[in-house]
């Protein structure tokens, strides 16, 4: 009986640690980002993380202010959000020239989720985001207004 209760124990631990994890890994955008904080993010891709629950670029830009260059980390959807919208995980090679407009992170660090991103060719995709883009839609509706 005692090892009943035991190995019960060490399975109740692992499911609570492994929850733990993904809980803290899919986050609600209010909880990390501010909607008041919309920033463009223009610079070259580092890397392109095509993972789940979402996908991030990582973008080095030179800081305006300061002009020295930083590594933005900028989420996006899913990977399943993005194969919808005709994304894959080679959509976003080293070295390309991007802007993303996003939402800054609520800690001041260099992180964002993304709302859409644009090329210098003038073609703009949805990052897949459907809780920032709609942060976004509405943002833009209160500016006409």
């Amino acid at each position: 009986m005692r090892m009943k209760t035991w190995r019960t124990a060490v399975i109740g631990a692992v499911l609570a640690t492994t929850g733990a994890g993904a809980a803290y890994a899919h986050h609600s955008f209010a909880a990390e980002f501010d909607r008041n904080k919309q920033v463009l993010i223009e610079g070259k891709v580092v890397k392109f993380e095509w993972v789940n629950p979402h996908s991030w670029i990582h973008i080095d830009r030179v800081n305006p202010r300061t002009g020295k260059h930083e590594i933005w980390r900028v989420e996006g959807g899913a990977p399943s959000a993005l194969l919808r919208r005709g994304w894959n995980r080679n959509s976003l090679p080293p070295g390309t020239d991007i802007a993303v407009q996003a939402f800054a992170a609520r800690d001041g660090d260099t992180r964002a989720s993304a709302a859409e991103i644009s090329f210098p060719n003038g073609q703009k995709l949805s990052l897949g985001n459907p809780t920032t883009e709609a942060v976004a839609a509405a943002a833009a509706r209160a500016k006409r207004q």
